[in-house]
């Protein structure tokens, strides 16, 4: 396949279809790594991604590499206790700074390879015979910096030049789901406290974890445990349906727990409105954003190939409950049950997409709507344009 933007006809169904259902993408686009290329450098290097928690990097020096695309950004907090991202490249012979995932830099970032050294806000301070080299500009041949701004207690970075607006694009996803973006901020999320995380490694194209995601036409198959606490996802309607609209707790449920039972006390500035009832939020590409009363469910997708996405989720708490020592397994049990019953159907339907049973693409039903909205998304900045429903 070549570098030309992805055509119309690509994306096109021919074969016909029901007036009542729409076209998918072909199944080349889950398996080829031309267009897997195409999404790295047209998504993930291109928008904003969410990084890594804010609160990970703890102390000056704490930092944390991540996997952008094709580039591996690394994170860390300054001695004056901001949050700065850069390529995680040496300037001297392109030596990757720092080889692992996590861990504490105890001065001043120093290349294992030449002993070239950087402060922790990326300026070149050292380097062997530098003295003798007077003319070298030391910002000029500090690190590459990547943007970076925080909200809801993580850090998202931009590797584009001149990055989209923040609030048109990462903002406008809360406030195009809930109505307005007050729906989200009273969740508190940036000053809630970890209470779990899992780390999924998924042998699934990432689009397949984002259209699953987004609908809920399989919920009362696979669901049990949710549609339990959520009735009205048994109907296959999606919380993300409607704008503005949460999923309900069914009349006998005390709480977002595996069994029903009662969770924590609703979060301090949760409106009346929004107790008992659950909301989910895309935010494109790569991150799911789930609300409750009581906490706070965040994923993050790290796409490494056209057929493996690594997602961490995290389950967030008021401070207090963490704090205490309380049990929150009831709660995580519930959404870990459902990301696995979900990444197993992803995982189910990988092998398909290469089959020529879905060479031209699936269909979808009408309330699936929102993922051939979603295509349409996805084409659009490939280049190409959707061809939509086929009669």
């Amino acid at each position: 396949m070549s570098d030309t933007p992805v055509s119309e006809t690509s994306v096109s169904a021919a074969h016909q279809i029901s007036p009542s259902l729409t076209a998918t993408l072909p199944g080349n686009y889950y398996t080829d790594p031309e267009i897997f290329r195409q999404e790295q450098e047209h998504l993930f290097e291109s928008m904003w991604f969410c990084a890594v928690r804010s609160a990970d990097l703890a102390g000056p020096g704490a930092f944390r590499t991540v996997q952008v695309g094709r580039e591996n950004v690394l994170i860390t907090r300054t001695r004056k206790g901001d949050l700065r991202a850069y390529l995680n490249v040496c300037r001297h012979r392109g030596a990757r700074l720092c080889m692992e995932e996590s861990g504490q830099i105890r001065r001043n970032l120093q290349c294992p390879y030449h002993a070239w050294t950087y402060d922790l806000d990326g300026k070149l301070i050292a380097a062997p015979n530098l003295i003798k080299m007077p003319d070298v500009d030391r910002v000029e041949y500090g690190l590459i910096k990547v943007s970076l701004r925080e909200w809801l207690g993580y850090a998202w970075v931009c590797l584009a030049d001149e990055p989209p607006s923040f609030e048109d694009t990462v903002l406008h996803a809360a406030v195009e789901r809930l109505g307005d973006r007050a729906a989200i901020e009273h969740y508190g999320t940036e000053h809630l406290a970890l209470g779990k995380r899992i780390v999924y490694d998924v042998r699934a194209n990432w689009k397949l974890i984002v259209e699953n995601f987004m609908e809920c036409y399989h919920c009362a198959t696979i669901h049990p445990e949710l549609t339990d606490v959520l009735p009205e996802f048994a109907d296959g309607y999606a919380a993300q349906y409607y704008v503005g609209h949460g999923a309900e707790f069914g009349e006998e449920i005390k709480g977002f727990t595996v069994d029903g039972s009662e969770g924590f006390a609703r979060l301090p500035a949760v409106s009346a409105d929004q107790d008992r009832r659950y909301y989910a939020i895309t935010v494109k590409p790569t991150v799911f954003i789930n609300l409750v009363p009581d906490h706070v469910i965040l994923h993050r997708m790290f796409p490494m190939a056209e057929d493996r996405t690594v997602v961490e989720c995290d389950w967030l708490y008021a401070p207090e409950v963490v704090e205490s020592g309380a049990d929150v397994s009831k709660s995580v049990e519930l959404f870990h049950r459902v990301n696995e019953q979900d990444f197993e159907a992803c995982e189910r339907t990988q092998p398909a997409m290469a089959s020529r049973a879905y060479r031209k693409g699936g269909v979808l039903v009408p309330n699936e709507h929102h993922i051939g909205i979603f295509h349409e998304w996805l084409v659009e900045r490939l280049g190409g344009s959707h061809a939509g429903p086929v009669h």
